[in-house]
């Protein structure tokens, strides 16, 4: 099961994770990939705004993980590029059932380490503004995450 959503700006990248967000559960994973620019961070963005967290939101590159406990649920933000794959000693498993949101970045990198269920979004530039999204759900709770969103 695949789903192709386009959007026509940031604000629409950003309304579309509030409505993942609305969905949410504790222990969901979301993937994201694309080329930088493509809006990952921005949709990072509209995840932490829909949960209330009012801390600036930036692409944890340097740092890897970012956690923002401040909403109604933790949101665990990751930026995996510059492991290169290496991920022994980072404890990146670990978030995966401490009951929050994890959204990580360049997910494609660490695929060996990530849950069997988890949702996996593909952002691909079309134009300046525009981004077309394809959204993959693996299991069952992320299929009907969708179902409900999409």
């Amino acid at each position: 099961m695949e789903f192709k959503i386009t959007t026509n700006s940031e604000i629409e990248t950003v309304e579309l994770a509030q409505n993942f967000e609305s969905e949410k559960f504790e222990n969901m994973v979301i993937c994201l990939d694309g080329e930088l620019g493509s809006g990952k961070t921005v949709f990072t963005k509209g995840i932490a705004n829909a949960l209330g967290i009012d801390e600036t939101i930036t692409s944890p590159t340097f740092t890897i993980i970012k956690e923002y406990t401040t909403g109604e649920m933790p949101l665990y933000h990751m930026d995996v590029y510059r492991l290169d794959g290496k991920t022994e000693g980072v404890g990146i498993e670990e978030y995966f059932t401490k009951g929050g949101i994890v959204v990580i970045e360049w997910a494609n990198t660490i695929k060996d380490i990530l849950p069997k269920e988890r949702l996996e979004i593909k952002f691909k530039v079309v134009d300046e503004n525009r981004r077309t999204l394809i959204i993959t759900p693996y299991g069952k709770k992320y299929e009907e995450l969708c179902e409900a969103v999409l």
